[in-house]
């Protein structure tokens, strides 16, 4: 008998759970019927252009997947590889990776129960007792709450596409190393040609300053003439130191994107006259979209902001939590165990009486959408306007390059007349001087063009998102 009644109890109590319960369903219906469980909104259409305003190279093979290879520099390749190996920046980028993977497994156990367990022994005693009383406890409890309303799904949804963009970034990190490591490379190789063509210019400066000497005290040459040539020769020895200086500083940054300290020298080119100048494809527009790791990123964080605000907007639903427990106590441990006990439960969390708190936090999950939104458009539009610019480079600077081959040529013939008529006594030595400064000149500008071509087909490379699949995990 007593037993029925505890049934009967149970019951009852039971069911005065159930009621209140029952009534904030209606009341969280009324409440927020205004309020749809999925997202309104949709990633922004933006128009995409079918073909490139710039020529593009047709006859181009599709990109590779080692794509700096395309350079045919063993040198550079090694330097490239070992970058991506020991860069720290990229090391971080891959421990961002891996958090982001790690907070995306933790959201994907929010649709798992939870389950604890607990154990213990109490010892008490009277001030006015000589005995002492034990007491022992055990329980265990699972706990599952019913993803109703989605905003569970939604969690791991957001905590996904925020690991992607993560590992988007990464790639975007790797993508921009493999670009600074190729044009410090050419950078010092082309200081190298500077400072080797400088050392003979300034050999000629100073054979220049004992001829102008020595016809000085023949008479034949003015005083003006030795100034001037010792003036040209002092001018280009402040050059070299000029060029040594930037060296040191481009070496040095090298040598940090290895984990190296600045002592330790990378390998590096004597020149640029060798260098390979790849053909690349830029290919469609809507294929440049799905490499660029930026835009990958951004469309990522896009969606998840999306997922944010599907979080934001269940949060006004109810939430419903399943709870089972069971457990036993006892003041002797060997009775622990025949006295179990064992409780259902079942949890109703009513967030619609923060309703205020509830509009704000879905304003503020819409607002960082329409900010992701914008950062994809501008994103996008940077993207398009990069291959534009690097295709558009690369005609002029192409084209740009056979003037300065003939104004090499022009400008040696003229220093080589100019030096005939100073010898022949037509012309004092500042024609000469002169003709020299631009034949200097011309050669400097014809290896800049060099070294910006070769940065042209990096930054075309990196503007069109490099190979497909080159970065392995």
């Amino acid at each position: 008998m007593p037993r029925a009644l505890n049934m009967k109890s149970k019951r009852h109590h039971i069911r005065v759970h159930l009621r209140p319960l029952i009534g904030g369903v209606c009341a969280s219906a009324l409440l927020s019927g205004c309020i749809s469980p999925s997202g309104d909104r949709l990633p922004p259409a933006v128009a995409v252009p079918s073909q490139w305003l710039a020529t593009t190279d047709r006859a181009a093979a599709p990109m590779a997947r080692r794509w700096w290879e395309a350079f045919e520099d063993a040198t550079l390749t090694e330097l490239i590889d070992e970058a991506l190996a020991t860069n720290n920046d990229l090391a971080i980028a891959a421990i961002r990776v891996q958090r982001a993977r790690l907070r995306a497994g933790l959201a994907a156990t929010n649709g798992l129960p939870s389950a604890e367990a607990n154990a213990g022994i109490n010892v008490s005693r009277a001030f006015d007792s000589a005995g002492t009383r034990r007491f022992t406890y055990a329980n265990a409890s699972l706990s599952y709450e019913a993803d109703l309303w989605g905003k569970l799904a939604a969690q791991r949804s957001e905590a996904a596409w925020k690991a992607r963009a993560s590992e988007a970034d990464r790639e975007a990190a790797a993508l921009a190393l493999i670009g600074t490591t190729a044009k410090l490379y050419w950078q010092i190789g082309n200081l190298n040609e500077l400072l080797a063509r400088g050392e003979a210019s300034v050999a000629d400066a100073e054979r220049l300053v004992e001829l102008a000497k020595a016809r000085h005290r023949a008479g034949a040459a003015s005083a003006l003439d030795v100034a001037e040539a010792e003036q040209q020769a002092a001018q280009q020895r402040a050059e070299q130191q000029s060029l040594r200086m930037e060296r040191e500083a481009k070496r040095n940054a090298l040598a940090v994107l290895f984990d190296r300290a600045p002592e330790q020298r990378a390998a590096e080119p004597i020149g640029l006259s060798a260098a390979t100048l790849p053909a690349v494809g830029a290919g469609l527009p809507p294929e440049v979209l799905a490499r660029r790791p930026d835009l990958r990123a951004a469309e990522f964080r896009l969606r998840a902001s999306l997922a944010n605000i599907d979080i934001a907007r269940a949060s006004f639903y109810p939430s419903f939590a399943l709870t089972g427990e069971f457990g036993t106590s006892s003041e002797a441990l060997v009775r622990t165990l025949q006295s179990p006990v064992a409780a259902l439960g079942i949890g109703l969390t009513l967030p619609f009486m923060q309703w205020k708190t509830k509009q704000l936090e879905l304003r503020v999950a819409r607002s960082e959408y329409d900010e992701a939104a914008s950062d994809f458009r501008q994103k996008l539009h940077r993207a398009l306007a990069d291959v534009e610019n690097a295709l558009s480079a690369r005609t002029q600077l192409d084209a740009q390059a056979v003037e300065r081959e003939r104004a090499v040529v022009e400008a040696r013939r003229a220093a080589m007349l100019a030096e005939t008529r100073f010898r022949a006594g037509k012309t004092s030595l500042e024609p000469w001087i002169e003709a020299q400064r631009a034949l200097r000149h011309s050669m400097t500008a014809n290896t800049a063009n060099r070294l910006a071509r070769l940065e042209n087909r990096m930054d075309l490379y990196l503007a069109l998102g490099g190979g497909e699949g080159w970065l392995t995990n």
